[in-house]
């Protein structure tokens, strides 16, 4: 029965949702349910979402352009990034929108749990509590000095990607372009080999999604822990910058890593399109592929609600249960599906979060 199948979640967008709405309760709104985006705690109990990681991502001065969803319907394009910014605007951002996190938990009555670590999640689940982690999207907000990491840290930072699609002090991110390889520029600064080595130290996670390849092979290189990203796809199935090529998957793969796949159309569809209009079988091709170079324990989803145009079968988090009941009649079986919707991520993050050296 697809309402027994659990679902933990490797990325979404919702606290910045919820951080951008005006006159508005946030947490009202995430607890009670506005209909608005794709996560709000009705959905995701009727959906079977039973946790995940709750990114923080910290928008440009400049907000996106509104012609961005236009430019991903053509046949090539180039998506112009907008500029960084330094690290005192972007913590005032990290830490509003931690806030909104922090009372939604409070205020739930015990039906969301921000988790820690795995007994955490465990716990969470079991008491049929949605299981939040605290998750950053670009390091933007992490000092050179990086007291703030520690700070963030002790609130319940324990997954970070280094940078989003912008660059940064840390390095830098891939452009949404299509058709091209990830290899689009240089990789970390040495600021960003070194946020690598304190967030191992911490057992922070690294997430790999948005990172240029070369990046991608100064974290292997640097990094004792399981590489993982979070939200990719195939670069094999879609030639999109935003996708994982077959050599960072084995490499993924040979470290005990996770790729969650990732449902934005644009990553899924072999055109490259933004459009809601992209069928499941899109979304199967990624996960057979991924399947192929990982192995099964080693696959898992990471959405992108509330960040992305996703196929309108799945509409939002209430729909979960349609991409469950795809996978099946794909010819998953239970144990596969158990393993994609929850257990490989429990079990990364569980050889992630180790103690802190």
């Amino acid at each position: 029965m697809t309402d027994r199948i659990q679902i933990f979640d490797g990325h979404n967008d919702t606290l910045l949702r919820l951080h951008l709405k005006q006159g508005e309760d946030p947490v009202k709104a995430f607890l009670e349910g506005d209909g608005a985006g794709h996560i709000d705690l009705p959905r995701a109990r009727e959906g079977g979402l039973v946790g995940g990681l709750f990114a923080i991502f910290v928008r440009s001065p400049e907000g996106r352009s509104a012609d961005v969803e236009a430019m991903m319907q053509q046949p090539r394009y180039d998506v112009p990034l907008p500029a960084g910014f330094g690290s005192e605007r972007a913590l005032a951002e990290t830490l509003a929108m931690a806030s909104i996190l922090f009372r939604i938990e409070r205020s739930s009555e015990g039906r969301v749990k921000i988790c820690r670590d795995t007994a955490d999640i465990a716990s969470a689940v079991e008491a049929g509590a949605l299981a939040a982690v605290l998750h950053i999207e670009g390091a933007e907000a992490i000092d050179a000095r990086f007291d703030n990491l520690e700070v963030l840290y002790q609130a319940g930072l324990r997954s970070l990607g280094p940078v989003w699609s912008r660059s940064n002090i840390f390095g830098h991110g891939v452009p949404f372009r299509f058709p091209s390889t990830p290899d689009t520029g240089p990789g970390l600064t040495d600021l960003g080999k070194e946020l690598v080595r304190r967030c191992n130290g911490l057992g922070v996670m690294i997430d790999l999604s948005h990172i240029t390849e070369a990046g991608f092979w100064d974290v292997a290189e640097i990094s004792d822990a399981p590489l993982v990203a979070s939200h990719s796809n195939a670069h094999a199935v879609t030639p999109h910058a935003r996708n994982l090529t077959d050599r960072q998957l084995a490499a993924i793969r040979e470290s005990g890593g996770l790729v969650g796949v990732n449902y934005a159309t644009a990553f899924l569809r072999p055109d490259g399109r933004m459009t809601t209009d992209t069928p499941l079988e899109m979304m199967l091709r990624h996960v057979d592929h991924l399947v192929e170079q990982l192995g099964i324990d080693h696959v898992g989803l990471g959405s992108d609600f509330d960040g992305a145009a996703i196929p309108r079968e799945i509409g939002d988090a209430a729909g979960l249960p349609n991409l469950v009941v795809a996978m099946r009649e794909h010819g998953y079986s239970a144990k596969e599906i158990q393993n994609i919707c929850f257990d490989n991520w429990l079990s990364v993050l569980e050889r992630t979060w180790k103690n802190p050296r």
